[in-house]
């Protein structure tokens, strides 16, 4: 049975970084595309980030420069570096795998100005 299980979060100051992880319990290639989500609080979920099993990368557009997602195979462990962290990026960060369909059940970053 396949699980996610995102670490990393916390509170950081604006301007500042961190790498949230999203650990999975099989092989990564086995669930094609990863994605990062995130969620702030009274809002809908929101797409962040994804990587194909094929290794390519794409962004939403209020992301791009700042967040890099990445891999480690031998890991089975998918990361997003953030960088440049505002006060908006605070919310629940969530990975999601493909094939199947499964979602980790977030990690809390919190911006503070």
């Amino acid at each position: 049975q396949v699980q996610l299980l995102e670490s990393g979060g916390g509170l950081v100051q604006a301007g500042g970084s961190r790498r949230p992880a999203c650990a999975a319990s099989v092989t990564l290639f086995k669930l094609n595309a990863m994605h990062w989500y995130r969620q702030a609080p009274g809002k809908q979920r929101k797409w962040v980030a994804t990587m194909t099993s094929g290794g390519s990368t794409n962004y939403a557009d209020s992301m791009k420069g700042r967040f890099t997602i990445s891999r480690d195979n031998a890991k089975n462990t998918v990361y997003l570096q953030m960088n440049s962290l505002k006060p908006e990026d605070t919310a629940t960060y969530y990975c999601c795998s493909t094939l199947p369909t499964r979602w980790g059940q977030g990690t809390q970053v919190t911006v503070s100005s």
